[in-house]
């Protein structure tokens, strides 16, 4: 079982200093890859939304291909994962270009995470629809992993037509793991059918995992697939709990078959709580603190 982190880029500062410091350390300690989420656009935070959810630039966000490009560069073995990428807000074959350019330039480290979005006024500043975003980005998957596996493609699609033309570098293996982020059924059929993970964020460690986890298992066979080819990825939060919390919640987790565990340090959910400082000592200090506690179960 893999354990990665969260860059707190949102806490620690965005310059480059920092951003190597980070990932050095945490590759230092022994975790094995970093997550970095994706926002392009936000709204203005001082004004009313008339109780829309809105994400705002209050928070600041890396571009993840930048980032991961440039931190591939500093580090020698962590991996990375956009935790998630909003494909539909973007096009499909300038992502695949992206994604197979930091597959060669990180030697194969990168996972592509990927997920619908919420966040409307991200999609209405890139002009693309908000409102197709699901079935969308459904197509530019199966786009992006023909454009990786073969040199020239001919695709015509709902929302993407190629006529015999194709990307160049390619991934060396032909394919750049995707890992779906999200819980509606239509998630659970597009990880079944297409991807190499997923990433359900919402179920603690209990009953009601393992009830999702058999869902996509029952899914992946009845699309032809080994369940065992694709990974499953869950958040846990350093801010919670003690290292004996840590240590059973690990347990259950690597017991359900999870294959990837990211300690997220500022995450916030029903289930999920950050810590408490916001410095980089704080975030160091915190994931130092967990990985200690659970190294040996991993």
């Amino acid at each position: 079982m893999q354990l990665g982190a969260s860059i707190p880029v949102g806490d620690i500062g965005t310059g480059g200093a920092v951003m190597r410091d980070y990932a050095q350390a945490a590759e230092g300690l022994g975790y094995d890859y970093l997550v970095s989420p994706d926002h392009v656009l936000g709204g203005n935070p001082n004004v009313d939304h008339g109780g829309r959810r809105m994400g705002t630039t209050a928070t600041a966000y890396h571009d993840p291909f930048v980032l991961f490009a440039y931190l591939a560069g500093v580090t020698q073995k962590v991996g990375f994962c956009v935790g998630v990428l909003i494909l539909a807000q973007r096009q499909a074959a300038l992502v695949a270009k992206q994604a197979a350019s930091l597959d060669e330039l990180s030697g194969g480290r990168f996972r592509l995470g990927v997920g619908v979005g919420w966040n409307e006024i991200e999609f209405q500043g890139l002009g693309m629809d908000f409102h197709t975003r699901g079935k969308r980005s459904e197509e530019q998957v199966r786009f992006m992993q023909a454009l990786w596996a073969e040199p020239h493609v001919k695709f015509d699609g709902e929302f993407h037509k190629l006529d015999d033309g194709g990307i160049n570098p390619r991934p060396k293996s032909g394919r750049v793991p995707i890992w779906f982020g999200g819980h509606a059924e239509a998630t659970y059929r597009r990880a079944a059918k297409y991807g190499d993970g997923f990433m359900p964020l919402q179920y603690p460690a209990g009953d009601k995992a393992l009830e999702a986890f058999e869902k996509l298992r029952g899914m992946i066979k009845a699309a032809g697939r080994d369940p065992a080819s694709v990974g499953l990825e869950v958040w846990v939060s350093p801010g919670m709990g003690n290292e004996d919390d840590w240590r059973k919640e690990i347990a259950f987790w690597k017991k359900a078959g999870v294959s990837h565990v990211n300690a997220h340090t500022s995450y916030v959910s029903a289930i999920h709580k950050r810590i408490d400082g916001k410095t980089y000592n704080d975030h160091l200090t915190a994931i130092t603190r967990y990985r200690k506690a659970v190294a040996d179960l991993l």
